[in-house]
């Protein structure tokens, strides 16, 4: 006898940050039988460009949404004997989290189930705190309290048939349907062992003070938050490379050869570009196993056109040719020296800390001196003691800088959550312009090659 067929039904709005990890640890599960159908409430941003790489089995737009317009939608066009409901920003734990859902219909009177929420390490206190108190470790069967969550559920069609969404209502439309349910007789049950991460909470803020000491509490119960769930493999990180003039050599090599080494040593980059407007740059960079599928405009190598300005339009360009990135690298030749774990840390971290951007820096001591209109001001004093004076660095956007391809696309490179990566290489921070510059690097090339 076949498995049921379980219908997904995903609600999305401007997902494209969490719905590859959604939809990646959808199609890993065990339990094969599937279809997905995404509901779009109006996403402005690449969600249903990166959602359409899987083997969705429909697509449908909400204009006029409400949470449970929007499901009734998804479900009447859905071929499921089963309904999951799932929002675009949760990610299913493992691959046994549908299997956990589906086995609790053995139970022909259970009408819905809903799985735990987990936060993610980034998620607020009270958030943290909420989903602590509210999806706990012990299974539930409900038959009086209506609590129910649609954020992660599935359902009994023929349940659905006679007790549709209410398509009114602006929230809450789970717990609507659960209490229509219950009043027929049927159970709620809540399995925690079908679990997501959801970085939302269900709750506002409250007393951030009192929040943070009951999630401190309650993480040191449950043995703090795991972050190996966030899995960077599945992403589509695109590095791009941005270069204007001619063919520079260190060493009676390409200039830009080291760059380029570096991001294809990248266990996580899968694709590196190099934007340029030169055909002679464009063929060395090929030939290096670099990608050149466009030539950027002349205009963009002018000296006032500043690396925002080329990293938007090559990522616009990327995304007219069905390249959408998940995380965008950017990296310049001028920094040759790169440490071999360098880009692959930054993405790491930058993914684990939920950072919008993160940048390479490098950690400033000593006094700290700015002109302005002629004026000499002191903006650090380099007698205080390191440790007791607040830490200053340098950036090295051109060294390393990663971030998510939504805020590039607005024209802004680091959105406001910035994480910064200290790097201690001495050779890593050299930065070469001048001719004095090239002088000292190849004199360290001739000691290490890449370190």
């Amino acid at each position: 006898m076949s498995n049921p067929m379980v219908s997904i039904i995903v609600r999305t709005r401007n997902e494209e940050r969490w719905i590859v990890a959604c939809l990646s640890s959808v199609f890993n599960q065990d339990y094969k039988d599937i279809e997905v159908v995404i509901v779009d409430n109006n996403s402005t941003d690449k969600t249903i460009d990166k959602a359409s790489k899987f083997g969705i089995s429909n697509i449908l737009y909400c204009e006029n949404y409400k949470p449970g317009l929007a499901l009734n939608l998804g479900i009447q066009e859905a071929k499921g004997k089963y309904i999951v409901c799932l929002s675009g920003h949760c990610i299913p734990v493992n691959e046994k989290w549908l299997k956990k859902l589906l086995d609790n219909f053995k139970d022909e009177n259970v009408a819905g189930v809903y799985g735990r929420q987990e936060p993610l390490a980034f998620t607020s206190d009270s958030d943290k705190r909420d989903l602590s108190i509210i999806f706990g470790l012990d299974k539930k069967v409900q038959i009086k309290d209506c609590f129910f969550h649609n954020a992660n559920s599935m359902l009994r069609r023929d349940v659905w048939e006679k007790v549709p969404f209410d398509e009114f209502v602006t929230n809450i439309e789970d717990r609507v349907w659960a209490r229509e349910v219950l009043y027929k007789g049927y159970k709620i049950v809540y399995e925690p062992e079908s679990s997501v991460y959801h970085y939302h909470g269900i709750h506002q803020d409250g007393d951030r003070e009192r929040c943070r000491n009951v999630v401190k509490i309650l993480e040191e119960l449950n043995g703090g938050v795991d972050n190996t769930h966030l899995n960077v493999s599945p992403l589509n990180i695109v590095c791009i490379i941005p270069l204007r003039g001619d063919i520079q050599y260190l060493k009676e090599k390409p200039l830009i050869s080291y760059t380029i080494e570096s991001s294809l040593r990248s266990k996580y980059i899968k694709r590196t570009i190099v934007a340029t407007d030169s055909i002679e740059v464009a063929n060395m960079a090929k030939s290096l196993g670099a990608e050149v599928p466009f030539l950027r405009e002349h205009s963009l190598s002018d000296d006032y056109i500043d690396i925002e300005h080329v990293l938007e339009y090559s990522m616009l360009k990327c995304e007219s040719l069905g390249i959408f990135p998940d995380l965008l690298v950017s990296l310049e030749i001028s920094f040759p020296f790169r440490s071999h774990n360098l880009i692959d840390n930054m993405i790491k971290q930058l993914v684990v800390k939920g950072l919008d951007t993160i940048i390479a820096v490098k950690p400033l001591v000593g006094s700290l001196w700015k002109e302005k209109e002629g004026v000499i001001a002191l903006i650090e004093k380099g007698a205080i003691p390191r440790q007791y004076s607040d830490p200053t660095y340098l950036g090295l956007r051109g060294l390393c800088c990663v971030t998510h391809p939504g805020f590039i696309r607005e024209g802004n490179l680091f959105g406001e959550k910035v994480g910064i990566f200290e790097v201690d290489n001495p050779f890593s921070h050299l930065e070469i312009r001048s001719e004095d510059d090239f002088v000292l690097a190849e004199k360290i090339a001739e000691m290490v090659n890449t370190l």
